[in-house]
């Protein structure tokens, strides 16, 4: 990882807003409500020529058992360790706190270097928390308004000094690495956190019993035989009848921006309770994406019958998603560690069929012994022609049909030519697209 700064402090100091501001963009939700942020999320920064990454962290909280606060806490404990410069954020406006302190008398004891940033200046309201913060014992404390976007040539002062040795690490784009954007999506309390956890091996992501405990979309960058993977935590996602609050909304509207800018889905499903209607939402919310997709049967180790559940799962698939026919479920415990490797060589094979292109001699060779074998209808009378096809788009494959009369092509045509596809150039599993176009008639007179 690049030079990495971590943002941190007491809940509700404005965070998530700086993190927000260093990355350009709302990556991190935001909400007056205090505890938002339970993940550490990173993202790539900007500020000035400086080029780092920087990691937004939950809220420090006084709590050291086992309870949801403390594993929060150890997280941020985490963030502060693996970085190379801390940002000790505080509320200008509500000065210095004995939260803020206890929190000082912790990073004074940590390696990582620290900038005392003071917070929400804009005005003259905050003016008497930047001279309290003196006491903290941190050098001049850096007034900024991370909202307003406000104090930010002081915090590039502050910052390019314990950046200069990293300073031109810029990231690169993925497209130009060949990231491949991994999300996994479903139900809360499914475990997808705990298989991103088990995959990665360490505990990055807050997991437990309580339901709802990730809110953002937390990217994670990885690396598996070889290939640069940026696996993408979610939101679980309850259905919209019951999302009321403002903060579930705002993780909902997460998870889906999440799966827009996917490139491989995993849908994990609670193996004692798979595929109920959530589920299928889900995925088609998925399809409809056209993203390469996978199914994942979590918590396979609690199943007894595991032939005749495997079985009902690949019927229920057959017959309500049939936009993907001939997708095979993987089953995995990600508490357990198995089969994990099964399911990402099913990601990996999902991602290349994804980006399969047929050849049009043969798509066309395979376009007349379709119609031979299963002739278009008549309408009024002459029978419907498709003339020729041509893959014009992969991710998904998107293929154009060029009909005499696309508008009375039946749907239940359409349907038997992508079916037909799928088996003729082995496409089991991937959302496929087909738009018929009017072909051009060669005796109509120019124009």
């Amino acid at each position: 990882m690049p030079f990495a700064v971590a943002i941190v402090g007491r809940p509700n100091v404005g965070k998530s807003t700086l993190f927000n501001r260093l990355v350009g963009r709302r990556l991190a939700l935001v909400d007056e409500t205090p505890g938002v942020t339970r993940d550490r999320r990173t993202g790539d920064a900007h500020l000035g020529d400086l080029r780092f990454t920087v990691i937004d962290t939950a809220g420090f909280e006084e709590a050291r058992d086992d309870s949801l606060p403390a594993r929060m806490r150890a997280q941020t404990e985490r963030a502060v360790a693996e970085a190379d410069l801390a940002l000790l954020l505080i509320d200008a406006r509500a000065g210095v706190i004995p939260l803020d302190a206890e929190f000082a008398n912790l990073l004074r004891k940590s390696p990582t270097p620290v900038v005392l940033v003071a917070n929400k200046c804009e005005g003259r309201l905050g003016a008497t928390g930047v001279i309290d913060a003196f006491a903290l014992g941190f050098g001049d404390p850096v007034a900024i308004s991370a909202e307003h976007g406000e104090g930010l040539a002081d915090l590039y002062d502050a910052i390019a000094p314990h950046a200069a040795a990293a300073a031109d690490e810029a990231p690169a784009a993925d497209e130009a690495t060949g990231v491949l954007q991994l999300a996994i999506v479903g139900r809360p309390n499914v475990g997808k956190s705990t298989l991103i956890n088990r995959l990665l091996g360490e505990e990055r992501l807050l997991t437990g019993p309580e339901p709802g405990i990730t809110r953002d979309a937390i990217a994670v960058a990885w690396r598996y035989r070889g290939r640069d993977i940026r696996l993408v935590d979610t939101a679980g996602l309850r259905r919209s009848a019951r999302v009321a609050e403002k903060l579930e909304r705002l993780s909902v509207e997460d998870t889906l921006r999440a799966v827009r800018f996917a490139q491989v889905v995993v849908l994990v499903l609670d193996a004692n309770d798979m595929l109920e209607r959530q589920d299928l939402t889900i995925a088609r919310m998925v399809i409809d994406e056209g993203r390469a997709f996978v199914v994942a049967a979590n918590k396979w180790d609690l199943v007894t019958d595991k032939t005749a559940a495997l079985r009902r799962l690949r019927d229920r698939i057959e017959t309500s998603l049939p936009q993907v026919h001939g997708l095979r479920p993987v089953t995995v415990s990600a508490l357990a560690g198995k089969n994990l490797d099964r399911l990402l060589d099913a990601v990996l094979a999902a991602y290349e069929l994804w980006n399969r292109r047929v050849p049009t001699s043969a798509l066309n060779r395979w376009l007349g012994d379709a119609v031979e074998a299963h002739p278009p209808p008549l309408v009024a009378g002459r029978r419907l022609k498709l003339r020729y096809g041509a893959q014009i788009k992969t991710r998904p494959p998107t293929f154009a049909l060029f009909v005499s009369r696309p508008e009375k092509l039946p749907d239940s045509y359409s349907r038997y030519l992508v079916n037909s596809l799928r088996d003729s150039f082995d496409l089991p599993g991937v959302p496929i697209r087909l738009l018929l176009r009017k072909g051009k008639n060669p005796y109509a007179p120019e124009r």
